[in-house]
């Protein structure tokens, strides 16, 4: 006898249908120009926030449903539970609701309120923490109790994504900038939560034999830095970030690596003058993630130019920062925390003016 059933394999399939058909109904993301007083050099904003979702995340989310079918690992009276930051939540939410399946997102306590408010709006529960470190043991707890299914993205992020193809972000990158003056970039730079987008960019530069190098940006307290200059996968910071969405408190097992050419610390104070500096010239709000991102590029963009090379250089704009109205664009939040974005603001209209980005 089969183990499973007919009518089981009937549910796979229908799911399986409406979240292909959600990407059918999805066009590509857009690749954006972002000038810079440097001439010769070329950066590019690939823009996450277009997705249905709102993110970057929404291609993981789907990655990650798509993956969990095939495996059945999903049954029509599953429960989904992960451990989050905020965005893959919303992500997955909205998958849950497409299959028909109920979703819970176990994340910090500290998540914003925007966040939140678009997982209830997608038809997710929030199940709130206290300490940070104890999302991956309440996720598997919650999914123990409810005999649910915890998707836990930080494990498999780099293996959902076919890397090869299949129009995923790095194949999207490359095909977008055919056109331009230069149409391989001398850079790609992101920043890692689970490591899947890095582990996706990178393992397809390789696969393409592509001269472009991967740098990976980590905000404070993230433990992704130390683990790879160190080769060890058992890094704990103990501290928790602040940038949501990127930097983790441990090396997670989605984090390849061996993919990576170089990484680089961004002070959080540096990513929020950033992201408030990118939103003004885009005339549209971006996020943390996004700032970090941004701020990593221009070091590599002055990099260059102190070296006379010309190039162009690829990041993300992870999501928008209509998420982060109540934190990063709130004076009273940076100064309950003690973060000063004044020296960084300062640099960052300095390089406007002359084209030379000095470190506060």
């Amino acid at each position: 006898m089969p183990k499973t059933s007919t009518e089981l394999r009937d549910w796979i399939d229908t799911a399986i249908g409406r979240v292909e058909a959600d990407a059918n109904r999805s066009a590509d993301t857009h690749l954006h120009t972002f000038a810079l007083p440097t001439p010769g050099i070329d950066l590019y904003l690939k823009d996450e926030s277009v997705h249905p979702t709102g993110s970057l995340k929404h291609r993981l989310a789907r990655s990650l449903f798509l993956y969990a079918l095939c495996n059945g690992w999903l049954r029509p009276d599953s429960t989904i539970i992960e451990a989050s930051s905020g965005s893959t939540a919303v992500s997955e939410a909205h998958f849950a609701r497409l299959i028909g399946l109920p979703f819970v997102a176990v994340m910090p306590a500290t998540t914003s309120t925007e966040k939140i408010a678009l997982i209830e709006f997608e038809g997710g529960r929030c199940h709130l923490v206290d300490d940070p470190s104890t999302v991956y043991d309440e996720a598997r707890r919650l999914a123990r109790e409810c005999d649910g299914h915890y998707m836990d993205q930080f494990t498999y992020a780099e293996r959902a994504t076919d890397w090869r193809g299949n129009n995923n972000i790095a194949e999207s990158i490359y095909a977008q900038m055919a056109a331009e003056p230069h149409p391989i970039p001398s850079w790609v730079v992101v920043s890692a939560g689970t490591g899947g987008t890095s582990a996706t960019i990178g393992r397809f530069i390789r696969y393409r034999r592509h001269a472009t190098r991967l740098l990976v940006a980590d905000p404070e307290n993230s433990a992704f830095l130390e683990g790879w200059d160190t080769d060890s996968s058992d890094v704990v910071t103990g501290v928790p970030g602040r940038i949501e969405g990127i930097g983790r408190m441990r090396v997670e097992p989605s984090f390849v690596g061996g993919v990576v050419d170089d990484m680089m610390r961004v002070p959080d104070a540096a990513s929020i003058a950033t992201t408030r500096w990118v939103s003004a010239r885009l005339g549209r709000l971006v996020g943390g993630s996004t700032g970090t991102n941004v701020w990593a590029a221009l070091q590599i963009a002055e990099r260059m130019r102190a070296e006379g090379e010309t190039g162009s250089i690829v990041t993300l704009l992870c999501d928008s920062g209509e998420r982060y109205t109540h934190t990063y664009f709130d004076d009273a939040w940076l100064a309950d925390r003690d973060i000063d974005i004044a020296p960084y603001a300062a640099a960052l209209d300095s390089y406007t003016a002359t084209g030379t980005l000095t470190l506060p």
